[in-house]
């Protein structure tokens, strides 16, 4: 995991981040695989606390605990489990899923995002925050490259190409300079 300080380089305004992306105070949230929380507390501040964090790691969940209370925010519901598992875990369908800087590394993509409709809401979003597919050395934060392999990342039409085919309607990318772009799919009604 990343250092906050190469998240916040990228990223100084997550709340704005997020708003760009399609967040609203009106809706409940999913971070999924939250990480050390970098979305998560900004994403709590817009919805009033109507979010779910979940994240494989326990010292992520932590992290992210811990950043949640330095910010004063409320999450509804911590999960400490597999992505995979989502659809049994959430108690009720939400508006809105994140997953930043993950989906690249799934093993099993149509599996994750056929979980990910599960837990939505009809006409919910899935909103996937990716590094565009330019060489890792080409991609520096901080003066390092960053980010996942070369090989891992994935172009707006190969996520789609992942994702559509389960169910899901592409409505818009976002470019996020310097490297990145968010994908926004709808489950339709």
């Amino acid at each position: 995991m990343p250092d906050r300080d190469w998240w916040a380089a990228l990223w100084p305004d997550p709340e704005a981040t997020l708003r760009r992306l399609g967040v609203r105070p009106d809706m409940s949230v999913l971070d999924l695989c939250c990480g050390d929380g970098y979305f998560t507390a900004p994403l709590a501040k817009i919805v009033g606390g109507r979010i779910d964090a979940l994240d494989l790691d326990p010292a992520m969940i932590e992290r992210a605990k811990a950043e949640a209370a330095r910010q004063g925010v409320s999450i509804r519901r911590w999960i400490c489990a597999d992505a995979r598992d989502v659809a049994g875990l959430v108690a009720e369908p939400v508006d809105y899923v994140l997953m930043a800087n993950t989906f690249h590394g799934v093993p099993d993509q149509p599996g994750l995002a056929q979980a990910v409709k599960a837990v939505l809401k009809p006409s919910g979003l899935f909103v996937v925050v990716n590094w565009h597919p330019q060489a890792r050395e080409q991609t520096t934060v901080l003066g390092q490259p960053r980010g996942p392999k070369t090989a891992m990342r994935m172009s707006p039409e190969t996520l789609g190409a992942v994702i559509e085919p389960v169910g899901f309607r592409a409505v818009r990318l976002v470019d996020l300079p310097p490297y990145h772009y968010g994908a926004v799919f709808e489950r339709p009604a």
